[in-house]
């Protein structure tokens, strides 16, 4: 029996067929190149076996097995997808609802480590991932996956150059959201917001340019927007372990991230996420990780698969 998987970003989706026991080399696919999720899975399976079944991770908040794509505005439905292709059994859950799966998969190279010690046994895993938006989820042990928007939730500034930050983002947007700041766009909203605040003329940024400029160390304002972006993806990944209890530890996965895990682990990042008063002994032996693995979710949603 052939399953496809298949994780849809707000950017590019990935599919693969599951056979039970492994699945094939992804397939990478950019959404701008097509008209909808049906008609990228049909063009994946045009020279594939038919799956008896399909699960599909979304970003974006999932009802009646049903999602709406956040960042694209498209309906991924699996009814519809299971007429249009033929698969008697379709489902839908939330991209975070597969890479919170993954994580009891998680080992070795898949990790790079950002501080704490061992995970707890048994003890549940949070997972927060900036990307096109920023995801989170959590697994709680034995089998159970927990999928939020939490990336949706307020954003709590630590300092005052982060409070003017996210001032001059509320008179922009209104609501600031940890998203805000923790995405692509976030990077390239925190630039703008400094840039602003400094009272400088320069052209706004993309965020690949901004980090490119961080790291190489050829822009001040870019380098302090990505080590903000740092700190505060520490913090929130510390409010995370408070809220779950995740004493098995705090997944930081998504497509950003991994790009510079080793700026990340010498950033505020640990600083901030142990940064909570009276609970930073609590806080202090959490492992947090960057997922390296680079098709994560898949080894989720093969898990989901397996379950049933």
């Amino acid at each position: 029996m052939h399953t496809l998987i298949a994780d849809i970003g707000g950017t590019n989706a990935r599919f693969a067929l599951f056979d039970g026991r492994t699945y094939s080399p992804p397939f990478r696919l950019a959404l701008d190149t097509v008209g909808s999720i049906a008609e990228a899975a049909a063009g994946y399976l045009a020279t594939r076996p038919q799956p008896e079944a399909a699960v599909f991770a979304v970003a974006g908040p999932m009802k009646d097995n049903r999602v709406r794509l956040t960042n694209r505005g498209w309906v991924v439905d699996g009814a519809e997808i299971a007429g249009l292709l033929g698969i008697p059994q379709v489902r839908v859950v939330n991209d975070f609802a597969a890479l919170s799966a993954a994580l009891p998969d998680l080992t070795g190279e898949d990790l790079f480590p950002l501080g704490g010690g061992p995970p707890e046994p048994g003890a549940p895993m949070a997972v927060l991932g900036p990307g096109t938006g920023l995801g989170v989820g959590a697994f709680l042990p034995p089998d159970r996956v927990l999928v939020t928007e939490g990336g949706h939730a307020s954003l709590a500034a630590h300092d005052p150059r982060e409070a003017a930050v996210v001032e001059w983002l509320r008179g922009r947007h209104g609501h600031v959201s940890a998203e805000r700041l923790l995405s692509g766009q976030g990077i390239e909203n925190i630039h703008a917001a400094l840039v602003a605040l400094d009272g400088g003329g320069r052209p706004e940024l993309e965020a690949a340019a901004i980090t490119a400029r961080a790291l190489a160390g050829e822009c001040p304002v870019c380098r302090e927007a990505l080590e903000m972006f740092c700190a505060v993806l520490g913090g929130v990944a510390g409010d995370l372990a408070l809220l779950y209890g995740a004493r098995g530890g705090v997944y930081v996965g998504g497509g950003i991230s991994p790009r510079f895990p080793e700026f990340i682990a010498t950033s505020r990042f640990r600083q901030r996420f142990e940064a909570k008063g009276r609970f930073r002994d609590w806080l202090a032996p959490i492992p947090a990780w960057v997922i390296m693995h680079p098709d994560a979710a898949m080894v989720g949603l093969a898990a989901l698969a397996r379950r049933g």
